[in-house]
């Protein structure tokens, strides 16, 4: 099998699906494109994104207003080669042979776009360090 015919599945999970895993995710699909099967879900998801955290990726040209938090399962969790925790705790179904990382980043729930765009920059440097560790 080779890899070139499957790209590898990243899975971004934090608790509302709202924040830190949707910038996650879209900057992931904004670099990768579809060299990347790129998931995201909360283990208790809100009812919309953040929209400070829109706002915030808008700052970057990355357009994710259409998305709606999703939850989290285990098929989704199964269907990853990645699993990408961001404070979810152990809410976080674990399965062998997966590979997962925890990424410890602030919460912006309740925050404003300004508290917003430092999670957003760290998060852009994990998903760039990401993909170099994919090779892609």
């Amino acid at each position: 099998m080779s890899n070139a015919a499957q790209p590898p599945s990243v899975l971004f999970v934090c608790v509302h699906n709202a924040g830190r895993s949707q910038m996650a995710a879209a900057f992931l699909t904004h670099l990768a494109g579809d060299r990347v099967q790129v998931r995201s879900a909360g283990s208790a998801p809100a009812g919309t994104v953040n929209p400070a955290v829109v706002e915030a990726l808008k700052e970057r040209g990355i357009d994710i207003s259409a998305e709606t938090p999703k939850i989290l399962t285990t098929e989704a969790v199964q269907a990853s080669d990645v699993v990408i925790t961001m404070g979810c705790g152990d809410t976080c179904p674990v399965f062998s042979g997966k590979r997962y990382l925890d990424w410890q980043l602030d919460d912006p729930a309740g925050q404003g776009v300004d508290a917003v765009r430092p999670i957003r920059d760290a998060i852009e440097q994990r998903v760039r360090g990401l993909l170099a560790e994919l090779g892609i």
